[in-house]
């Protein structure tokens, strides 16, 4: 067990100390200097940050849109609602006016054949 634990102790020294001398031999072979480099990093950062920026307002500028047309769809439905409730009693109105029409006719033919009969 402590072999086995040995072996893995020297393999992340060994990837550790691989990393440290790929870092040296890139800064050696890189083409610019150091300042350049971090001016470039600032740089990128920055416009990053403003690009993230932007992002930002951009999804909250769509966000009030969407909830300004999703109240706005809420009141429309509420109108609609409201205009299918007044059609509904108006034609709850005509239907109970049509039935005590028909049962007058109803009563009145009724009465007259009674008469024609009887």
């Amino acid at each position: 067990m402590a072999d086995r634990d040995n072996k893995v102790m020297v393999g992340a020294l060994m990837l550790l100390a691989g990393g440290i001398i790929g870092a040296g031999v890139a800064l050696l072979y890189a083409p610019q200097s150091g300042q350049k480099t971090r001016k470039d990093l600032s740089r990128y950062a920055k416009k990053a940050r403003r690009k993230g920026e932007e992002a930002l307002e951009a999804v909250e500028d769509f966000t009030e849109q969407v909830t300004d047309m999703a109240e706005a769809m809420g009141e429309r439905a509420a109108e609609i609602l409201d205009r299918g409730k007044d059609m509904a009693y108006g034609a709850k109105k005509n239907l109970l006016k049509a039935l005590e029409d028909g049962e007058a006719r109803l009563t009145k033919e009724r009465a007259r054949l009674a008469k024609m009969i009887g």
